[in-house]
């Protein structure tokens, strides 16, 4: 079983958002850089599950420039078998996947993972993208997979309870908090990924058709205002003039 997945590399969680003069971007100087989580902890940790169980390999792939290579290095240490990584900055949530696809189309996957989203932009865009591309199906926001054969048996989480499909290989799938447990990389994984190979290709010609072009960061939070709990007038003023609530 030949089993694709999507990384991303985006800022540490604890990064302070600081925009470029022009605020077209973010300001990268002193940025820690770390590999999506989604991507990381469920929708590679499941595809490695799936691959020592049942056999086959499992290739990462990304999206990026040289920089991008470190968190591709980590996924490998993690376990997956090879990389390959398209050599372009990335415009688009279209782009990736337009990008992604061009490389899946003659791979032969019979599984392509996603993490459900990334914690920078959130925009759970990409997945749902690369499978029209393929013409494959889509399962969003996937908490349990189990594979009979080449049949997939999958539950997300919906309002009120849980939706299990059925699905035939090959089909796309985007990784939620549930799929799999995180892996730390152990040192023989982290001397044995400095060997695997890591094909940098060419990206595949595209007219972005959106792109981003200004950022804005929301408004600092006012004090807090502390009103006397027997002033229940004054209360409502804030919250009709003020906060806007009522």
């Amino acid at each position: 079983m030949k089993l694709l997945v999507c990384i991303s590399k985006t800022p540490d969680t604890t990064t302070k958002i600081v925009l470029t003069g022009d605020k077209s971007a973010l300001d990268t100087n002193g940025v820690q850089y770390i590999m999506n989580p989604y991507d990381e902890w469920y929708a590679l940790v499941r595809a490695l599950e799936i691959a020592e169980k049942s056999g086959g390999t499992v290739t990462l792939i990304n999206v990026g420039k040289a920089d991008n290579d470190a968190i591709i290095r980590k996924g490998l240490a993690i376990g997956a078998n090879d990389a390959v990584r398209v050599d372009i900055e990335p415009q688009s949530s279209l782009g990736v996947a337009k990008q992604i696809a061009e490389h899946a189309k003659t791979g032969g996957y019979d599984i392509i993972f996603l993490g459900k989203e990334t914690i920078d932009y959130n925009g759970s865009e990409v997945g749902a993208m690369v499978a029209e591309y393929l013409d494959l199906p889509f399962i969003s926001y996937a908490s349990k997979l189990e594979l009979d054969g080449n049949t997939a048996t999958i539950s997300r989480d919906i309002e009120g309870g849980v939706e299990v499909l059925e699905v035939a290989t090959p089909f796309v799938v985007s990784a939620a908090k549930g799929l799999a447990e995180q892996r730390i990389p152990n040192m023989r994984g982290i001397m044995t990924s400095k060997t695997k190979p890591i094909a940098v290709v060419p990206p595949a010609a595209f007219d972005d058709l959106s792109v981003t072009v200004r950022y804005e960061l929301p408004k600092e939070k006012s004090a807090v205002k502390m009103v006397d709990p027997n002033d229940m007038d004054e209360l409502v003023r804030l919250l009709h003039e003020e906060a806007k609530a009522i």
